[in-house]
């Protein structure tokens, strides 16, 4: 074969492989752009809203000092049930006792300081009244000079008297104050409950807490009868919680186990770290304390466990809806724009509205619709669409890059994602 033959069949072959790739590539456009495809049906939703949290005791207390001194006996070990009133460590009394005894003794010694005085004033009021007398009767027996000074020295004895009266109260008083740092030495449980924490040893000075609770922790005391999760809620979803919402809570440490509560508080202020109290700072994430109560709380359940809780804010019963990843976002075209002004800056916003791509006959058009509530894998649809319709469900780039008008068609699925979707209808 010459050269000249040569070269013409080679540009024949390549020719034909280019129509071949257009022909393969407009197939293609004609046969339309793989999509999965799934019709509008109803099903039952359940919107829920999930936070993590840990496990706490409705009630508990702190137990700490509210005197300074050093613990000789520590009556309970953590985790020992306790009833009200039963002893659980004992602080140093020496020192207290020695301050009882001497304000007794500056009590006794104000006493004996009143007798004293009422001695003197009785005995000044009896020289005021026979001076007085014998002035009355001769006035040139007693002078008006010592009239004055029966009078002066009455009123001093008198005086002194209420003094020593009042010493007597600030001893009573001293006494008390004595008498109650004394019987602070001996803590007693405040409640029934279990020891939940012990922070100190025997030997540990014990201090007031002036500044900082954790500081003069000595123990905790908690009521387990009743278990609740405080669960940290955003911002964005704590409107939707509301007291008395069924929840479902998952604690850590009892993996296999679903245990069942109500919401019973939803906090009215947020939740601020230290770090953004202390600093002022408002550009963290803002969180809501939610308090769940549970119904069966296990027997062997522990303060502090983290726990996650599902809460059911609202549920729809044979509801039409359309998957999550379904619903897209475009600009809306209204139908007619006669009636609307012209702008002329070219500053007015394009207006987008959420809807989905509706196929018919392997066209997909762009649909707008209003969704309500979202369950986990579907929205609610109240407005613009029908049951039996057909939509574009994914994937996710599919409907993302999808164009108004286009060609589409059903993508291939295998025999187990059919049976899932089979089970799940």
């Amino acid at each position: 074969m010459s050269k000249r033959n040569k070269v013409l069949v080679g540009t024949g072959v390549a020719v034909l492989i280019v129509g071949l790739v257009a022909i393969s590539a407009g197939a293609r456009r004609e046969r339309g752009q793989e999509v999965r495809l799934e019709q509008v049906s109803t099903r039952d939703l359940v919107a829920a809203v999930t936070a993590s949290g840990k496990i706490q005791p409705k009630k508990k207390v702190d137990v700490s000092a509210d005197i300074t001194g050093r613990i000789t006996k520590i009556a309970v070990r953590e985790g020992d049930l306790v009833k009200q009133g039963q002893l659980l460590l004992q602080i140093d009394p020496t020192i207290y006792q020695a301050n009882l005894q001497q304000a007794q003794a500056t009590m006794a010694s104000s006493q004996a300081a009143v007798v004293q005085a009422k001695a003197n004033t009785d005995q000044a009021e009896r020289a005021l009244r026979r001076t007085t007398e014998l002035h009355t009767q001769s006035p040139n027996l007693v002078s008006q000079e010592q009239l004055e000074q029966a009078q002066t020295a009455f009123d001093i004895g008198e005086s002194n008297l209420n003094a020593a009266q009042h010493q007597v109260d600030q001893a009573r008083a001293a006494v008390q104050s004595a008498r109650d740092n004394l019987r602070k030495t001996t803590l007693l449980a405040p409640m029934t409950g279990r020891v939940t924490r012990l922070a100190v040893e025997e030997g540990e000075v014990a201090v007031p807490s002036t500044f900082s609770k954790d500081i003069g922790l000595l123990l905790t005391v908690s009521d387990l009868s009743v278990i609740q999760a405080k669960v940290k809620v955003d911002e964005t979803d704590v409107v939707r919680v509301h007291v008395g919402d069924s929840v479902e809570v998952s604690i850590d440490a009892f993996p296999d186990t679903a245990f069942v509560g109500r919401v019973t508080k939803v906090s009215d202020s947020s939740v601020r770290d230290a770090t953004s109290a202390a600093t002022g700072q408002s550009d963290r994430a803002v969180d809501y304390e939610v308090e769940v109560t549970l119904d069966k709380p296990p027997a062997d359940i522990r303060p502090d466990l983290s726990a996650t809780a599902r809460v059911v804010t609202d549920t729809r019963k044979q509801v039409l809806s359309i998957p999550i990843i379904a619903l897209t976002v475009r600009e809306n075209n209204p139908v007619s724009t006669e009636l609307r002004p012209v702008d002329t800056t070219g500053t007015r916003k394009k207006k987008e509205a959420g809807g989905v791509f509706a196929v018919k006959d392997g066209v997909a058009t762009f649909r707008p619709v209003k969704v309500g509530i979202a369950g986990d894998e579907y929205f609610e649809v109240t407005d613009g669409l029908k049951a039996g319709e057909t939509i574009v469900a994914g994937p996710y780039q599919a409907i993302r890059d999808l164009k108004e008008g286009a060609r589409v068609r059903a993508m291939k699925q295998s025999a187990d994602s059919a049976k899932k979707k089979k089970a799940a209808t």
